[in-house]
């Protein structure tokens, strides 16, 4: 298969095995999407997804979220991991959110990157999940697959990105990075990985990849 193919071949499969794509996290809009994306930073969306709530219930609003003190939103946040960080963040952009934009979280890249614990990653996730404006978040599921697909150099996520944008269609990306996502837990993790239930990299993968796993797998029988 040359390129193009392969480009082909990874956007029918994920299309049949995902026509209908699950949001990874619970939010009911941009303000607690944001909240949750940051979150979800070195946790599992699983673990995101049972502490939201908790915090949502005190507060799911930039003017709520202001009146409790950065230790407790630490301490309810804390199971999510690098809570001192991430605690600060949430108080801050609550504040900025409030100063600079009303109380609503800003529909621009530039706005939501300025933002304390805000990366390109996370607006991009909110660029594209709140407003529907396209995007291509990439998290270690997509920077790992799109190297086992042989769609790019596996350089840096930057990179990945790119190549990302490049090859495949705008009017999908905000369907297709959460597809990708949820390929990448099902059937190509990073471990555990059975390559016979992993289709697309069974029939595009890097040659390379293959061969490791080949060897891998070949001396542990």
């Amino acid at each position: 298969m040359n390129k193009q193919e392969r480009v082909t071949f990874v956007i029918n499969t994920l299309k049949e095995l995902y026509p209908t794509i699950p949001i990874p996290l619970n939010h009911k809009d941009p303000y607690t999407l944001l909240i949750a994306v940051l979150l979800s930073a070195q946790c599992t969306d699983v673990r995101v997804n049972q502490i939201t709530p908790l915090l949502f219930a005190k507060a799911d609003n930039p003017y709520d979220m202001i009146k409790l003190s950065v230790e407790e939103i630490k301490d309810i946040i804390r199971p999510c991991g690098l809570s001192p960080m991430k605690s600060k963040g949430i108080h801050g952009l609550s504040h900025i959110l409030i100063d600079k934009h009303g109380g609503k979280v800003p529909q621009s890249f530039e706005f939501l990157e300025e933002l304390p614990a805000v990366g390109h990653k996370t607006a991009s996730v909110v660029m594209s999940q709140a407003f529907g404006v396209p995007a291509f978040p990439v998290d270690t599921h997509i920077h790992r697959l799109m190297y086992r697909w042989n769609l790019t150099n596996g350089k840096n996520v930057i990179q990945t990105e790119k190549d990302a944008k490049r090859i495949f269609p705008e009017e999908i990306w905000n369907d297709l990075h959460l597809q990708i996502i949820w390929y990448g837990r099902e059937y190509s993790p990073a471990r555990g990985w059975d390559l016979e239930k992993d289709i697309i990299t069974k029939t595009i993968g890097r040659k390379t990849v293959l061969e490791d796993y080949s060897k891998k797998h070949n001396s542990s029988k």
